[in-house]
This record gives C-alpha cells, sequence and structure tokens, in this order.
C-alpha cells in the first residue's frame, strides 16, 4: 500500500505529490482534521502555474493529446 499527501479544494482531491497508481485502481481516501492554507489570488500568480495559466486556451486541450505524434510523424514521416 502507498500513502500519499492530498488535499480537497471544493471540486477535486488535488494529491500533492506524483501518484503512482493505475487506472481503475481502488483507494482509500482517510480525510483528517487538518486544514491547509489556501493561496491568494495573488501569491498563485506568482507560481510558474498561475503566470502561465493566464495563456491557457482550454479549445485547444483536444489537441494537446495527439500534439507529440504528430509532431513526430511531421519531423521523420511515417516510419
Amino acid at each position: 500500500m502507498i500513502a500519499l499527501q492530498a488535499y480537497y479544494d471544493g471540486s477535486v482531491i488535488q494529491p500533492l505529490e506524483k501518484i503512482q497508481a493505475q487506472k481503475n485502481q481502488k483507494l482509500i481516501i482517510t480525510i483528517l482534521d487538518e486544514f491547509i492554507e489556501e493561496t491568494p489570488a495573488e501569491e498563485a500568480e506568482k507560481t510558474a502555474r498561475g503566470i502561465l495559466g493566464k495563456y491557457a486556451r482550454p479549445e485547444l486541450q483536444k489537441m494537446e493529446k495527439t500534439a507529440w505524434e504528430k509532431a513526430v510523424v511531421t519531423r521523420y514521416g511515417n516510419a
């Protein structure tokens, strides 16, 4: 069994470290009586994720799934 730290952001559980689990693997979630401090919006904007977030284009997310494969085909052709 593996233990990892995470927090609930009000919508979903956000891991604080990389998860080493497989698809459909069962999890046991324990809710603690401890809280983390929320990062104010102005603080979040100082992180790389916060800074780059303003450039996010959700309409392009579907294309990201195959971007690497398309780039390889463009560069090397169908091998």
